[in-house]
């Protein structure tokens, strides 16, 4: 589940995306230089092969660590997409395209919005939509819509099946989440009651709100990181803490935890800002430029089970670490995290010296909360979740003995 909002201010155009996926599952950022491909040649998608175009876009994408698509990205013309799993009437078809897959493609064949989306929908129409959208769930599958923002404005794209419709954002802001939003298209292939468990409209609500209003980058970290009526997460045993922007797994009928989230600025430099880490609650926004590749030593090995030697899964240790008292441990360093940023916003640094001074301060984060070792506050039913994803990602439970 995710939401993904725009704001169209009168200094240009704003993007930002929360990608929520299963608890264990990495998700690692990407450079992908721009490239001249030989006719004949084919692109081998998470699920199936398509032809290759003649070029391909330089790109910056987030994306889980076992597909080839992406939940979001940029290219080197400014263009962004951001996507959002869709429930709806029309059946699923056999493995296909999914909706990374064709993130990833519209960055990476359109030199603007309006180009990425029709490259979208005439890939969608002539290979279809489908597949497991799940490593940890094989027989999970969903439809996809999708924010597509380049400099000079925004469209919304919402697909069921085959069929799709798009409307283009007038602002000042827009957003979408797990249910179709197009009038028209929404009333005739929405499956309503699954966009209920997903809390959909509750979250689109909030996002809508933010994106109205946004002004800056600092807002919309703001937005992503949003809990609800409550400044900490509050848990449904239906599905966990859900109902906000910043999700938190521990439903029973669906757990999603927010893995990635994204920034986009399409002002003047255009600067895009991502965590690289699950949680952006307890992640620091480092700047992202496309021209400019930074890869993290471990990273790109990053999968469903901990390992050290990745950046997200060495957030991981915070992030667990938080969730026991997330009231009392966010506390302790929130006016770090913000003052890093506000800074950093103001004065972008070079990627790869934003990503030591996070990791240096996460490291510090995490051994204050170490040391003070608070009650882990949550209900068993929840503890016993986290342990059981702990358990399944090799590492150690975050429950403590003073629980």
């Amino acid at each position: 589940m995710c939401d993904t909002l725009v704001s169209l201010t009168d200094d240009g155009v704003l993007f930002a995306k929360n990608s929520d996926r299963d608890p264990n599952e990495a998700q690692v950022l990407t450079w992908h230089a721009a490239a001249d491909h030989p006719s004949g040649t084919s692109t081998a998608c998470t699920w199936i092969a398509i032809p290759e175009a003649s070029h391909t876009h330089a790109t910056v994408l987030s994306r889980p660590w076992w597909m080839w698509g992406a939940e979001m990205g940029a290219n080197e013309h400014g263009v962004v997409i951001g996507n959002e799993a869709v429930f709806t009437t029309q059946p699923h078809g056999d493995p296909a395209l999914l909706g990374m897959d064709l993130v990833r493609l519209g960055l990476e064949r359109g030199r603007t919005a309006a180009d990425a989306v029709e490259v979208m929908v005439t890939l969608l129409e002539r290979h279809g939509q489908g597949g497991s959208c799940s490593q940890a769930k094989p027989g999970f599958t969903y439809h996809n819509s999708f924010l597509v923002a380049d400099p000079q404005g925004a469209i919304v794209l919402e697909t069921a099946g085959s069929l799709w419709a798009t409307e283009r954002v007038e602002g000042p802001g827009r957003s979408i989440s797990n249910g179709l939003t197009i009038e028209g298209f929404a009333d005739a292939h929405a499956n309503r009651l699954r966009g209920r468990v997903a809390a959909c409209s509750l979250r689109r609500a909030r996002t809508q709100a933010a994106a109205e209003v946004a002004v800056g980058p600092l807002d919309l970290f703001a937005a992503l990181r949003d809990h609800g009526a409550e400044p900490s997460p509050t848990y449904s045993v239906v599905n966990g803490a859900l109902d906000a922007p910043c999700a938190h797994a521990g439903g029973r009928v669906t757990a999603t935890q927010t893995t990635g989230s994204w920034v986009a600025d399409l002002r003047g430099e255009q600067i895009h800002w991502a965590t690289g880490t699950s949680a952006p609650c307890t992640s620091i926004f480092k700047p992202l430029r496309v021209d400019q590749p930074t890869a993290r030593p471990g990273d790109e090995a990053a999968g469903a089970t901990a390992d050290p030697a990745s950046g997200w899964w060495r957030h991981e240790d915070l992030h667990r670490l938080v969730l026991r008292d997330h009231a009392a441990s966010h506390a302790r360093f929130a006016a770090e995290q913000h003052r890093i940023e506000a800074r950093w916003v103001t004065a972008p640094p070079a990627t790869a010296e934003a990503f030591d001074e996070a990791e240096a301060a996460e490291a510090r984060w995490r051994a204050d909360l170490q040391a003070a070792d608070l009650p882990d506050r949550r209900p068993r039913w929840l503890r016993s979740m986290w342990t059981g994803w702990d358990q399944r990602a090799g590492r150690a439970s975050t429950r403590s003995a003073a629980a």
